[in-house]
């Protein structure tokens, strides 16, 4: 007898199952995800494995950060001065896997427009800036250490997964570099409260939401709070012309439109974007720059280190566990940023805009070695056993993606530690009763579900809405929450006390006769 045949919707199922998911069902996956679509639902509709999403979702930038090139069928014959092509294909620093989709007829296409664009507009490098982000898993040293070793067989949540997202910001002079916005998972932790921290004093621009990724919100954000005042008071301050341009990658949190989102104050930025596939070979911040930042904070990690055990009783597996926490972090970023030098954010810029960097500074390579020697030596120091492979290898760890699952994990610690605002720093805890709370609270989610629900743009609902609730109902809700605690804890007190005071209530009352056996007879 033959094999069964499979009935037409199973065979249909079976036949979608099997078709190859190509590059753009990826980016509408991440797209929608992104987008607050939950993967199990993702996985019914592409008829494929969760773990399939999960994957997909894993490689998200790399993911969205490949494309083809269209139309592109030459070299550029009018190549900008000093252009090398080889200067494209040598060495140099590769995020998510971009290398093997880097176009370098297409980076030299943009190169000539880039270089057109500044000379007709007659920029200078003053006025010319990049931005870039990268993640930084901030408690994590290089592998071959015994504290590496020694985290393996920790339970649950492991502290070098900790991470954070960095977004820098510098002109292509090197003698500005902008306040850096840093996106975490909790919005108050509890090592600002232990330190005493002011978020609005910090030397970087604080954010935060469960994935602690950039979003458009917060890109936006950082623009017209950080960048757009620190470039026009620069420019003013300088005698320059108001006028600036801001080379971004193509990044999904850099959509094309970003010039109608900056404030009127702000209307004489300029912004290009580098083409797809072009990124590693472009992008000023990619060339050395970040890399040189992620060296100098292992730098100040291992001094802090070494710093806090040599003069304490504390070793170094207990100040690394308990006692280097996320406001020392902040402090360490802020050295290691300061630590970039104007000659190497100037020589970034080699590969678009090579006349105006010195021919000395083609190599920027060559005193980070000092770095490098300094951090093994602190090492050794220490009793751990580093060496300068090491250290390189630890700066490219840094930009591997986390699971969903590790970020979940991330989240669920964060929203644990996070810090209640003080009584007394909360106004509303006396103005407002319980039940205007709880009103207040049950509008929102109101206004918040119609407008995630009808709103034409959805990812923008959802990211104004996520960052209104975050900075703004979170202090209603924490009112709301410590005092329905304190009300339960009442309550379940004033039971107990009940129930203590029954048996000593019945104990203290004479027995009494039955009415019926003492009354008087009225026959």
């Amino acid at each position: 007898m033959g094999p069964k045949k499979a009935a037409p919707a199973e065979a249909e199922a079976g036949k979608r199952t099997k078709e190859k998911i190509t590059l753009e069902m990826k980016k509408e996956i991440i797209r929608k995800h992104d987008g607050g679509v939950r993967v199990t639902d993702l996985a019914r509709e592409y008829r494929r494995n969760p773990s399939t999403i999960g994957t997909t979702l894993k490689m998200r930038e790399k993911i969205l950060a490949t494309d083809v090139a269209k139309g592109v069928a030459r070299i550029m014959k009018n190549r900008p001065a000093g252009w090398k092509r080889s200067s494209l294909q040598g060495p140099h620093v590769v995020r998510h896997g971009e290398a093997a989709s880097s176009d370098v007829p297409v980076a030299e296409e943009f190169a000539t427009e880039f270089l057109e664009v500044v000379k007709t507009q007659g920029y200078l490098p003053q006025q010319v800036f990049n931005c870039d982000e990268t993640r930084l898993f901030w408690k994590r040293v290089p592998k071959r250490t015994f504290l590496t070793q020694e985290e393996t067989k920790l339970p649950g949540h492991k502290p070098m997964k900790d991470c954070l997202t960095l977004l820098f910001w510098a002109n292509a002079s090197g003698d500005l570099k902008i306040k850096p916005m840093l996106v975490y998972q909790s919005e108050n932790p509890r090592a600002f409260k232990k330190h005493k921290v002011n978020k609005d004093q910090l030397s970087v621009l604080w954010r935060s939401n469960a994935k602690a990724w950039v979003t458009h919100v917060l890109f936006v954000d950082w623009v017209n709070l950080a960048f757009g005042p620190a470039v026009k008071q620069y420019l003013l301050d300088n005698d320059l012309p108001l006028k600036a341009v801001l080379l971004m990658d193509n990044a999904p949190v850099h959509p094309p439109g970003l010039e109608e989102d900056l404030s009127k104050d702000f209307c004489f930025i300029k912004i290009m974007s580098l083409l797809p596939n072009t990124t590693p070979l472009l992008q000023p911040m990619d060339q050395q720059a970040i890399a040189n930042f992620k060296k100098l904070y292992t730098n100040e990690l291992f001094r802090r280190c070494f710093e806090v055990t040599d003069r304490t009783n504390l070793t170094l597996r207990d100040f690394w566990r308990k006692h280097f926490d996320i406001a020392s972090c902040v402090k360490m970023i802020t050295m290691a940023w300061d630590g970039i030098s104007q000659r190497i954010l100037n020589s970034t810029w080699r590969n678009l805009w090579s006349d105006w960097v010195p021919r000395s500074d083609s190599d920027v390579s060559a005193p980070e070695s000092t770095v490098l020697e300094d951090i093994v030596s602190l090492g050794r120091t220490m009793g751990l056993e580093v060496t300068e492979e090491d250290v390189c290898e630890l700066v490219e760890d840094h930009d591997q993606e986390l699971s969903i699952q590790e970020l979940v994990k991330l989240q669920a610690e964060a929203t644990q530690e996070q810090t209640p605002l003080e009584e007394e720093e909360v106004p509303i805890e006396e103005q407002l009763s319980s039940t205007e709370l709880k009103d207040i609270c049950q509008l929102w989610e109101n206004v918040q579900t119609y407008a995630r629900r009808h709103h034409p743009d959805k990812a923008l609902a959802r990211d104004l809405s996520n960052t209104f609730d975050t900075r703004i109902m979170s202090s209603f809700r924490g009112v709301l929450k410590r005092r329905l605690k304190q009300q339960t804890m009442e309550r379940f007190i004033m039971k107990k006390q009940r129930v203590e005071e029954e048996p000593a209530a019945q104990a203290s009352q004479p027995e009494t006769v039955p009415a019926s056996s003492t009354a008087p007879s009225t026959s």
